[in-house]
C-alpha cells in the first residue's frame, strides 16, 4: 500500500528530526529530575513540559522561581527567551497559513526551534510542495521530538534523585540552538541582531533575576530592524 504524498513528507519531517533526539532525551530528563528536586510535584512538572514546551525558557524560569525571584520577572524572562516565537511564526504563515483553522491552532502549539529550523529549509528547497506536503513534513518533524520531549520529562520527574543531574549534558541547550540558529543567519541584520544579543548578554550578566537577558532581546530586535530598515533604503537608491 503506497502513502499519499503527505503521508511521505510526515515519515520524512521525522527521519529529519532523529539527530535532534540525541540531545532531546536527556536533556528532557534531567529537567524532570530537576523540577522535581526544586520542589514540583509531577503534574506540575507535566504542566511545564506540556503547556510550555520549550526547554530553555523552562529552565529560566525554574532557576528564577529556586531564587524566589518575583512572578512578575520569571514571566517577563520566560517570554522573552520564547520571544523568537513570534518571529518563527511570521516566517512560516506563508507556508501554512492556507491551513484549516484546527490545523493551523496545532501547528501553533508545535511551533518549537526543531521543526521550525527543519521546515523552513525544507521549504526553501523544495518551494513546489503542496500545502499537505509542507504540513504532512512540519508535524513529522514536530509531533516526535514533542512526544519524546514529554515521556523523557516524565521519566525524570518519576525518578527524581535516581538521576544525576550532574551528567554534563548542560551542552544540550547551547548546542541546539547553534544548530538551529547557525542556518539562519542569512543577511546582515541576523548577524547583526546575533552579535548584539550576545554582547550584551555577557555585559549584563550582572543584572539580578537574569533581567539581563531582557534588555538583550529588545536591543537585538532594535538593532535587526535598524539594520533592515537600512538595508532595504539602501536597495531602494541602487
Amino acid at each position: 500500500m503506497s502513502l499519499s504524498p503527505a503521508a511521505q513528507q510526515f515519515l520524512k519531517g521525522a527521519k529529519d528530526g532523529l539527530p535532534f533526539h540525541i540531545v532531546i532525551w536527556p536533556f528532557a530528563a534531567i529537567f524532570g529530575a530537576i523540577a522535581t528536586q526544586a520542589g514540583l510535584n509531577v503534574v506540575e512538572v507535566m504542566g511545564f513540559s506540556i503547556l510550555v514546551i520549550a526547554g530553555s525558557a523552562q529552565l529560566a524560569a525554574l532557576q528564577l522561581m529556586t531564587e524566589n525571584a518575583p512572578t512578575l520577572i520569571v514571566l517577563a524572562t520566560a517570554l522573552a527567551v520564547n520571544l523568537r516565537m513570534g518571529m518563527y511564526s511570521a516566517s512560516i504563515t506563508p507556508h501554512l497559513g492556507k491551513s484549516s483553522l484546527l490545523t493551523r491552532a496545532f501547528a501553533s502549539y508545535m511551533l518549537y526551534d526543531q521543526p521550525y529550523a527543519l521546515s523552513t529549509i525544507k521549504f526553501e528547497k523544495e518551494p513546489d510542495l503542496s500545502l499537505s506536503e509542507k504540513t504532512g513534513y512540519f508535524f513529522g518533524s514536530a509531533i516526535p521530538i514533542a512526544i519524546a520531549w514529554y515521556a523523557m520529562t516524565l521519566a525524570g520527574a518519576l525518578l527524581g534523585e535516581k538521576i544525576p543531574t550532574d551528567i554534563g549534558v548542560d551542552f544540550a541547550v547551547p548546542v541546539t540552538f547553534l544548530a538551529v540558529v547557525a542556518p539562519m543567519l542569512k543577511t546582515l541584520a541576523h548577524v547583526a541582531s546575533a552579535l548584539t544579543s550576545v554582547v550584551l548578554v555577557l555585559i549584563l550578566g550582572f543584572m539580578p533575576y537574569g533581567t539581563g537577558l531582557l534588555v538583550a532581546a529588545a536591543a537585538a530586535l532594535v538593532v535587526g530592524a535598524r539594520v533592515e530598515i537600512w538595508m532595504d533604503k539602501r536597495k531602494a537608491a541602487a
